[in-house]
């Protein structure tokens, strides 16, 4: 089920939220201050295109940085992704099969503004570490460290 709506997610507003994703991290990765700011847009970039099964959760070494971080990122980038996936909601609410798909896109809106300091992990809680690459989604692991600080 998760493929079926993530193929119909894809052909009905993800890969356009993906392609504004993919504007910023590039805009953001211009300068060298910018990269962590470009790689946070590409990870949630990439879970902007394939959403459904995999979710948002806190990174547990988040903390100040992420913080300052975020409200950079409201001001230079996150009010307009935020637009978009508004917008995108908002025309996908007006066909009865693109309501499931405006409300997933609604709860995209808080890390679209906040991304710093969350991890994208599988829905299924299949061991994750905390500190697999970020880029395109969690590292896996076969151990039971998840998300256990060292």
């Amino acid at each position: 089920m998760r493929l079926v709506l993530n193929v119909i997610w894809v052909l009905f507003g993800g890969i356009w939220l993906w392609l504004l994703y993919l504007l910023a991290g590039v805009i953001a990765c211009v300068t060298i201050i910018g990269i962590p700011f470009g790689l946070a847009a590409f990870r949630i970039g990439w879970y902007a295109l394939w959403p459904f099964g995999r979710t948002v959760v806190d990174h547990p070494a988040a903390g100040v940085g992420s913080t300052i971080g975020n409200i950079v990122w409201v001001i230079v980038f996150g009010w307009w992704l935020a637009l978009g996936h508004i917008t995108t909601a908002v025309a996908q609410a007006l066909t009865i099969v693109g309501i499931p798909l405006a409300l997933g896109n609604l709860k995209l809106v808080p890390v679209s503004l906040f991304p710093l300091g969350k991890r994208i992990v599988p829905v299924d809680g299949n061991g994750y570490s905390a500190y697999g690459p970020d880029v395109i989604g969690p590292g896996r692991t076969t151990s039971s460290e998840d998300l256990h600080l060292r």
